[in-house]
């Protein structure tokens, strides 16, 4: 097969998981609208589809240029208007499309790495289900995005100080070896830039903004199980856009990570019901849909770097631990309305440093213990600075919205779909209007007279 046959068969692979990593942000609008009760179901839709409203077209403006551009700043964020509006990334001089380092055009990669943007975005969002403005999380994200996670691309995927190059801390901690780290971090599709900082900051965010009403006693339950289990099921699926697509080539590593992908997920899942069973008795359809998404966390940054079997354990044990994570917050009293600091925080702190030592090359408990701990303390650092820069992001941010716009609604009690997009996704008060309207007419109406029915015996019932 020539060169430019695998090029072609690369750019289509690259179009097909950009598609499947758009695809997540629905998906996950669906999985937070079936969790959230059904008088904030379409504003926890919406929270989600405000960010790919909005993700994208500040991606376009500055956040490629703020990820990727060639000048960094201490490499901690790229210049901002060295491409804005991917100006000189898209196409030459002679208006050809230009090819970036996996031989088909740049474009494909600027859109499959603007999709993971979007959905990092949107994770946040389930924090804060049910009492807050509408205004206040678009202008949140808006902030959020460009100030944390492009940042946070740049550090770890554009050459930065969580890269393995020369100037990075993992090349400071431990040397360099051919012009590159010579422990270098691993982070194969996002535990830190997306999961981690999400994680974070939905803890910060859920603690400023503060509970919702009648938090922890008086909470509304999951409204929609069988819309928790399609979300989940569409998120899964575009996760192996999310992990497979992170080889940037129709390849092996592609393919391992995608038998990664689903094995981490599907050990999680059993991990998530064993502790239900053990601790409730009952292993439950939203333990199955939570586990699920919690494997695919952990795989995340660990999908190219581990074997099978190295996932089986790594999801395997990021269930049991996101599972329990999930009662920190009855037991710290931060009201994480739907559960993403212990699904894709903790989760993702274990897949980003738990792959130290089931690394391929380099684990702890996969033949190479010296390397193992300098991969282990690396890895620590990264997901530790991750954490920071989105907290500290979020915290200002957080901070300022508050004393401003403010965050909250004026009335929970009727519920945050009603008040802030004034509709419902249930028109209770037709269905009321209804049922009393054939009530008032069977009482005006003579009743219809009904003959007995004959059984075959000849017998009157």
């Amino acid at each position: 097969m020539t060169p430019d046959a695998f090029s072609s068969g690369d750019a289509a692979w690259m179009l097909v998981s950009a598609s499947l990593v758009l695809l997540m942000t629905p998906g996950l609008a669906l999985f937070y609208g079936g969790m959230a009760g059904n008088r904030h179901v379409l504003n926890m839709m919406m929270m989600s589809f405000g960010a790919l409203a909005l993700v994208p077209v500040l991606y376009v403006l500055w956040g490629w240029s703020m990820s990727y551009a060639g000048s960094s700043f201490a490499g901690i964020v790229g210049n901002p208007f060295e491409a804005w509006g991917l100006r000189g990334q898209i196409t030459g001089p002679s208006n050809e499309y230009l090819l970036g380092s996996s031989g088909y055009p740049a474009v494909i990669d600027i859109g499959f790495q603007a999709t993971f943007a979007i959905i990092s975005t949107a994770i946040i969002s389930g924090a804060i289900a049910g009492r807050v403005k509408f205004s206040a999380w678009l202008t949140f994200a808006g902030i959020w995005v460009t100030f944390a996670y492009f940042p946070l691309a740049h550090m770890v995927w554009g050459g930065g100080i969580l890269s393995h190059a020369p100037r990075s801390l993992a090349a400071w901690l431990f040397g360099v070896s051919k012009g590159e780290a010579l422990i270098a971090p691993i982070d194969f599709a996002g535990g830190t830039v997306v999961h981690i900082s999400a994680g974070a900051a939905a803890l910060v965010l859920a603690i400023v903004v503060g509970p919702r009403a009648g938090f922890p006693k008086h909470v509304d339950r999951p409204h929609n199980l069988p819309m928790v289990m399609l979300g989940a099921a569409l998120l899964w699926f575009g996760w192996f856009g999310f992990n497979g697509g992170s080889a940037f080539a129709a390849d092996g590593l592609a393919g391992v990570a995608w038998l990664n992908t689903t094995v981490a997920a599907a050990a999680a899942m059993l991990g998530w019901m064993l502790v239900e069973r053990i601790r409730d008795r009952a292993a439950t359809s939203l333990g199955a849909a939570s586990g699920a998404i919690a494997g695919l966390v952990a795989i995340t940054p660990a999908a190219g770097a581990l074997t099978p079997l190295g996932s089986i354990a790594l999801g395997f044990l990021g269930g049991i631990i996101a599972c329990l994570c999930i009662s920190l917050k009855y037991r710290w009293g931060f009201d994480d309305s739907l559960d993403v600091v212990g699904v894709h925080l903790c989760a993702g702190l274990w897949g980003t440093i738990g792959l130290a030592f089931f690394a391929t090359d380099n684990g702890i408990l996969t033949g190479h213990f010296t390397e193992g701990l300098k991969l282990l303390v690396v890895q620590t650092l990264i997901a530790v600075v991750a954490m920071l820069v989105s907290g500290l992001v979020t915290l200002l941010a957080a901070l300022l919205i508050r004393a401003t716009m403010g965050w909250r609604i004026e009335d929970e009690a009727q519920g945050i779909d009603l008040g802030e997009h004034r509709e419902t996704a249930y028109d209770f008060r037709e269905s009321v209007a209804s049922h009393r309207r054939h009530a008032h007419d069977a009482r005006i109406s003579p009743a219809p007279t009904v003959q007995p029915r004959v059984d075959t015996a000849g017998a009157k019932e």
